[in-house]
């Protein structure tokens, strides 16, 4: 397996990785393929994508704005799981974080998915039950 940065050039195996993963959220201009070349131009270091023999196997989005880190979208192919490529991918985004002098990450799971909650709590991530979570869709398009 190989973790390297992710580039837009792999935007079409990425985004079939997160169509076919169960769980993950996806909006019709953000995750489009403009949307994500914008995010990958503001976060060159912190997005990265897992190979085993060329084959994009795993993906992970991470950006911050000077102060906080923020994980998007991690996936990894269904069959591929348990062999150590999530928390590589993780790991590499943590790496990449600290680096750039961001010394907390935080993440949103969908209550219901069960996959992903249970992997970022085998991986320690403390889950916060103290906040709401809010937002507000500026653009009627991004569904």
């Amino acid at each position: 397996m190989n973790i390297r940065p992710m580039t837009i050039a792999d935007y079409r195996a990425v985004y079939r990785l997160w169509a076919e993963t169960p769980g993950v959220g996806m909006r019709s201009l953000d995750d489009s393929e403009a949307g994500i070349d914008r995010f990958l131009r503001r976060n060159p270091s912190t997005c990265f994508v897992a190979l085993e023999e060329e084959e994009v196997v795993g993906a992970i989005l991470g950006g911050h704005d000077g102060r906080r880190g923020f994980i998007y979208h991690t996936t990894v192919r269904t069959e591929r799981r348990g062999r150590g490529i999530g928390r590589a991918l993780v790991d590499a985004v943590c790496r990449a974080m600290r680096q750039e002098g961001i010394h907390k990450v935080a993440l949103v799971v969908f209550g219901a998915n069960e996959t992903g909650n249970g992997f970022w709590q085998a991986l320690g991530w403390e889950q916060r039950t103290d906040l709401n979570y809010y937002n507000l869709s500026l653009n009627p398009e991004n569904v």
